[in-house]
């Protein structure tokens, strides 16, 4: 038998590694405009100019007649996959963040809940009719803007009260040791506290986010936030346009306004010059995202599927369901793809679990479904893509319910079918078990009761968006349900990556949850999963 001798694995050294020999070249390109950027790469398929050439032959001028005679006129839409934007957009509430981000092709970042106290960051407050209601002594002076404010108030003082009670309490069960330095001790135990506080965060409160997109996903999320119910998300929309038609920001504009008055005390006329190429505006996608308006196709079918929801559960009670549902296929193939739309396009709209809707949708008949999935398409335009209900056949089906803020952690995962449901107190809130060790359970639960209270209320004003303005006063802890299809590699990252022990307690219960559902279904794939047990202790100064 032979001898098998262990090797050490070899590092390698990007600095050392050799460049071939070869008439290729590869450069990095900057300093190019978005659009120009994206012409120059779009002429490969209609000239053998080379990158270089092309940028020095382009102007803006040239740039703009050529994006709209091929993009707008011939409909070649990929051009726009070739102009990356970096956006920056601050100071708009978390419900507003959850729908900017809900974009397949996105890539960027928010604020993080766990390292930063949101006390500080204010919120968001939407316009409310006119009028009063009773409070809860039967006073009738109470507008719901006051009530708002004080609800959101209150969530605040309470979320404060958390941070620093369960902060001392991760303290007194958790000594420093002596090798960790006390400031660094000190973070890591905010962080863990912030994580059971943020329960109490209102969609209303403030974040702030950035993102890279290319033009053609910019010029898509414009239109779909322009479609939204919330006045907020509409007037994000028509700023994103905006910013991407307007001047850009210049992040080396004040050292190049220094360098050109130096120059200036050389030489005033090649100052000028310098001013003219150095400090021009530049618009990031004037041509391509001019023409993004509200999607017709979106605002009508939303409007159609929401009554035909209403209609098909005839206010049947939600039925309880578990936190991770793997949805099961026993249908014939036909059958069950068009079973599948026709209940992804109802779990949208309403707030029932996939499979009490599925069990509807299969009762109601053939000619039933087929009229819901026809609703889905019966406002389609020339241009527009399919809605995302239309995304069927995946094997692995996720019905997920579980707190809104381990939904925005879960969201980031956009290789996945995302279906999600409206922000509704109707599933209830979920209680870290922090809460109670650290002796503000009441505070807690209290704060939670006042907001759902407030919630109702403020739903009933009768006012045209009242509903949308609501969902403002509802904290992070409420559950809500999100519909996730995947592939078996998805199935396998989310439930390796999001069990790890620095994770949020509340996506690892979920991912560790889909994890065992696959197991059960399909017990010799569960060798492949490498994930956590979220049952085992977990040192807390561990990130």
């Amino acid at each position: 038998m032979s001898e098998v001798i262990p090797t050490k694995p070899t590092t390698l050294r990007p600095a050392s590694t050799p460049v071939p020999e070869t008439s290729v070249e590869v450069f990095a390109v900057y300093g190019v405009e978005p659009e120009i950027q994206a012409y120059a790469m779009a002429k490969y398929s209609r000239s053998s100019l080379s990158m270089k050439e092309s940028l020095k032959e382009i102007t803006l001028q040239k740039a703009e007649k050529f994006l709209n005679t091929f993009y707008f006129q011939y409909g070649h839409r990929s051009i726009a996959d070739l102009a990356h934007i970096a956006l920056a957009i601050e100071r708009l509430s978390i419900l507003a963040a959850i729908v900017v981000a809900d974009e397949q092709r996105w890539d960027g970042q928010e604020r993080s809940t766990r390292y930063q106290d949101f006390r500080k960051s204010g919120y968001y407050t939407p316009s409310f009719q006119d009028g009063a209601f009773e409070d809860d002594s039967g006073a009738s002076n109470l507008c719901p803007r006051t009530l708002f404010r004080e609800t959101i108030e209150s969530l605040f003082t309470t979320y404060e009260k958390v941070s620093r009670r369960t902060f001392e309490y991760l303290a007194g069960i958790t000594p420093r040791p002596a090798e960790m330095k006390p400031d660094a001790y000190e973070r890591t135990l905010r962080a863990r506290a912030f994580d059971i506080s943020r329960y109490l965060l209102p969609l209303a409160t403030n974040t702030s986010l950035g993102e890279i997109v290319n033009a053609r996903t910019l010029e898509n999320q414009v239109a779909h936030l322009l479609s939204q119910p919330h006045k907020e998300v509409r007037d994000l929309g028509a700023l994103l346009k905006q910013a991407a038609l307007s001047p850009a920001y210049n992040a080396n504009e004040e050292s190049l306004r220094a360098l050109v008055a130096e120059i200036r005390t050389v030489s005033p006329e090649i100052a000028d010059r310098a001013e003219r190429e150095l400090l021009r505006e530049v618009r990031v996608a004037p041509t391509l995202v001019k023409y993004a308006d509200p999607n017709l196709y979106e605002i009508e079918t939303r409007r159609e599927l929401l009554q035909a929801a209403v209609e098909l559960m005839r206010g049947a009670a939600i039925e309880a369901a578990p936190l991770v549902d793997l949805l099961d296929n026993d249908l014939p193939d036909a059958d069950s793809i068009e079973v599948e739309l026709a209940a992804t396009l109802i779990y949208g709209h309403c707030h029932y679990s996939y499979r009490q809707i599925r069990q509807t949708v299969e009762a109601s008949g053939e000619a039933r479904r087929r009229e819901i999935i026809d609703l889905g398409l019966r406002h389609r335009g020339a241009h527009d893509e399919l809605l995302r209900p239309f995304s069927a056949g995946q094997q692995f089906r996720f019905d997920i319910l579980m707190d809104i803020g381990g939904f925005r952690d879960m969201h980031r995962h956009r290789r996945c079918v995302q279906i999600m449901q409206d922000f509704t107190t109707a599933h209830g809130f979920d209680t870290p078990p922090e809460v109670e060790a650290a002796g503000v359970r009441s505070d807690y639960e209290a704060a939670m009761k006042r907001a759902e209270s407030a919630v109702r209320k403020l739903s009933a004003t009768g006012s045209e968006e009242a509903a949308q303005n609501a969902q403002y006063a509802i904290p992070l802890a409420f559950r809500k349900r999100t519909l996730f299809k995947m592939d078996f590699a998805e199935a396998v990252y989310i439930s390796e990556l999001r069990t790890t022990p620095a994770g949020h307690t509340s996506y690892r219960n979920v991912a560790y949850a889909m994890y065992e559902a696959v197991a059960a279904k399909y017990p010799a794939l569960a060798k492949y999963f490498r994930v956590h047990d979220v049952r085992e202790p977990v040192d807390l100064l561990q990130r």
